[in-house]
């Protein structure tokens, strides 16, 4: 119970690695706020998670709106006290090529994925500045370092949340409060689920462990960043990726 007495705030929680990190976290007796864009989706993980002995809430949030945030988080501190971790995990996809890309796919992904990470991030970090304590985790993504075809909106979006995460950290060190990133690899989704064989093969013939990873391999290291054992460590991104990034 490494958590104990701790709040956190996941986004993009109702769900696949956002779910598992919640369920991770109040493993480890953290009181999770279950944010997601769908609320009632949001509703059954919070109930489902409450079952584990800690206090939950659902909170319907489209990250990409700032005055949403706003409302959001402070209707969370009003009924959970505090805001002790903030997991930026809610993300979306738009994948084609770049001459093929609209601009319309291009706004949507940074709009959730990076300008909801800004959002977040600013709303959360000013009452962690007051506490003078926080941990903030990021989930960026591998093609954020080493970039992917067909990904040129997603790819931006998580190298911008990799800079973002430094650059933060530098700013809030001194308030006690620590930012990293959780940057997965292939990670087994029901997205992952409904790819065929063939693109599944191609895909782990890039990873040296040959398997793809699981959502509980990404919220492990989410809960090694919430806690307490990670107290000296910020500015870094973890890499969970079964050695795919030894390839570029």
């Amino acid at each position: 119970m490494k958590l104990k007495g701790k709040t956190a705030l996941i986004t993009g929680a109702a769900q696949g690695i956002g779910k598992a990190i919640a369920e991770a976290l109040a493993k480890e007796g953290a009181d999770v706020i279950v944010s997601d864009i769908n609320l009632e989706l949001a509703s059954q993980t919070a109930m489902e998670i409450e079952k584990l002995g800690v206090k939950t809430m659902a909170l319907k949030t489209n990250v990409s709106d700032f005055c949403d945030v706003e409302s959001g988080v402070s209707q969370a501190v009003q009924q959970m006290g505090k805001i002790d971790i903030l997991v930026n995990n809610a993300g979306i996809t738009k994948d084609t090529l770049l001459l093929r890309m609209k601009k319309e796919d291009w706004d949507a992904v940074i709009s959730v994925n990076l300008t909801g990470v800004f959002n977040c991030t600013k709303i959360v970090s000013a009452l962690m500045m007051k506490q003078r304590s926080g941990k903030i985790i990021n989930i960026a993504s591998i093609v954020g370092e080493m970039g992917n075809v067909g990904q040129t909106n997603y790819s931006a979006s998580k190298a911008g949340v990799i800079g973002m995460t430094k650059t933060v950290a530098r700013e809030t060190a001194s308030r006690g409060i620590c930012v990293n990133a959780v940057a997965p690899g292939f990670i087994s989704t029901a997205m992952t689920d409904k790819l065929s064989p063939e693109v599944k093969e191609a895909m782990l013939a890039q990873v040296p462990m040959k398997k793809m990873g699981l959502p509980e391999d990404v919220a492990k290291a989410v809960v090694f960043l919430a806690g307490s054992d990670s107290d000296y460590i910020t500015g870094q991104v973890i890499n969970v990726n079964g050695g795919m990034l030894m390839n570029t």
